[in-house]
């Protein structure tokens, strides 16, 4: 157990560049199996959610190297194997390798996924798409079990009752091989998706639409490896964003998309924030007398779930009261009661998070829910006079890549302990 022990209330100035996208990788890890030789990913993360899903690539028998954020995956020995729990239940993403095997082998045995608890999170539309083209799905002791018919997948069109990115990447996985064609109406549109699809057509698959709302997927019988460069993390930039706007003298946010930022940006600016936008990067001046925003998530292009809690330390330094609303993960409101205990003005009341700022924050005992929860706890402490311990990091530590070194490398005073130490 560890934990991060920020002295908050110095300034912060310098560069931080922003690391490959986590929720990319995820679902590009998985797809790479599909392929019949190696397939080299540049840009990955090194992270907790990553090294778990290379753990999982042993179990099955492929060869991986990970070294200095290029990663080599060879599936040519892959065995179908049953994955029923175990590391497969520590990550949400991991039921990816539903719609891989399935779409590999004609086949799989997958747990039923894990990850940061935000509510309930069914897994329906995955099933429905995956029974769309032809496959059987039954509940085993409580992993998923699934098998195509003896003539394969067959291509057809695939609804999604909500705009779901999990359910999204899977009927690409699961159609990928398919015969025909597949149609996915109502698909996700985040840049993980289209990231997914360039790396898939580069391997030779045949899709159309990515970033739309209606995916096309012409079925192949082989894919092939390649080389592919993973996009920026959105999630990370945003966060560091909304971290050099709260305690910056002058911070540049490097390797950035800024295009898939625009839902924060907007928001940013309608507070009062400086910021010079380039095209790889995005300079974030001292920002004073801000203004309070109201906050509600919505499917990308619209305000990201996933920076909702990044962004909430920064509403405490703006005047005037304001409200959040998170329509993906309505129960998303954990980080609350931390920054309550940090000093903040703010409550939960129907699922809508109430703010009034602006306030100063003081150094506590905390711990982080979730993985965005912890984000939003290390810009609080950074903010913070005194000392803020957070445990639970190993929540954060699944999604930000040397998150420590990165924090000094701009002036932060962080470091991360034993508990033993204490």
């Amino acid at each position: 157990m560890q934990k991060f022990v920020i002295r908050g209330g110095k300034p912060l100035s310098g560069e931080i560049v922003v690391s490959g996208a986590k929720n990319s990788t995820v679902a590009l890890i998985p797809a790479a199996i599909l392929a019949d030789s190696p397939v080299v990913l540049e840009g990955v993360p090194d992270i907790e959610d990553v090294h778990t899903l290379l753990d999982i690539l042993a179990d099955f028998h492929v060869a991986t190297e990970f070294k200095e954020g290029r990663l080599t995956i060879d599936p040519r020995l892959m065995q179908s194997i049953p994955m029923p729990e175990g590391k497969i239940k520590s990550m949400r993403a991991s039921y990816y390798f539903m719609g891989a095997t399935l779409s590999k082998f004609g086949e799989g045995v997958i747990g039923m996924p894990g990850g940061c608890f935000l509510g309930p999170r069914p897994i329906d539309q995955h099933i429905k798409a995956f029974e769309a083209l032809g496959a059987k799905v039954d509940n085993d002791n409580g992993a998923i079990a699934l098998k195509a018919p003896k003539e394969g997948l067959t291509g057809t069109k695939i609804y999604m009752d909500i705009v779901s990115i999990g359910a999204t990447v899977n009927a690409i996985l699961a159609s990928v091989k398919a015969k025909g064609r597949t149609v996915i109406e109502n698909a996700a549109r985040e840049p993980e998706i289209i990231d997914l699809v360039t790396l898939l057509n580069k391997m030779g698959a045949q899709i159309r639409g990515a970033g739309t709302s209606v995916i096309r997927i012409d079925g192949v019988e082989e894919l092939h490896g390649c080389n592919h460069m993973i996009i920026p993390d959105r999630i990370e930039a945003g966060t560091f964003l909304s971290l050099a706007a709260a305690m910056g003298e002058g911070v540049t946010v490097r390797n950035v998309i800024f295009e898939h930022l625009d839902g924060l940006i907007a928001k940013m600016n309608e507070m009062g924030v400086h910021m010079d936008i380039s095209e790889d990067a995005i300079y974030v001046g001292p920002s004073h007398d801000l203004k309070m925003v109201n906050i509600k998530t919505l499917p990308y292009p619209g305000f990201a779930t996933d920076l909702q809690q990044p962004l909430t330390p920064l509403l405490l330094k703006a005047k005037g009261s304001g409200t959040i609303v998170d329509t993906i993960y309505p129960k998303r409101v954990n980080h609350v009661p931390e920054l309550v205990r940090m000093g903040a003005k703010m409550r939960v009341e129907d699922d809508m998070i109430l703010v009034d700022g602006p306030i100063k924050l003081s150094g506590a005992e905390v711990a982080a829910s979730d993985l965005r929860a912890g984000a939003c706890l290390i810009i609080a402490g950074l903010m913070a006079e005194g000392t803020t311990y957070i445990s639970n990091i190993d929540h954060i530590l699944r999604g930000y890549s040397h998150i420590v070194e990165k924090l000094r490398g701009i002036g932060a005073d962080i470091e991360m302990i034993d508990v033993e130490e204490e």
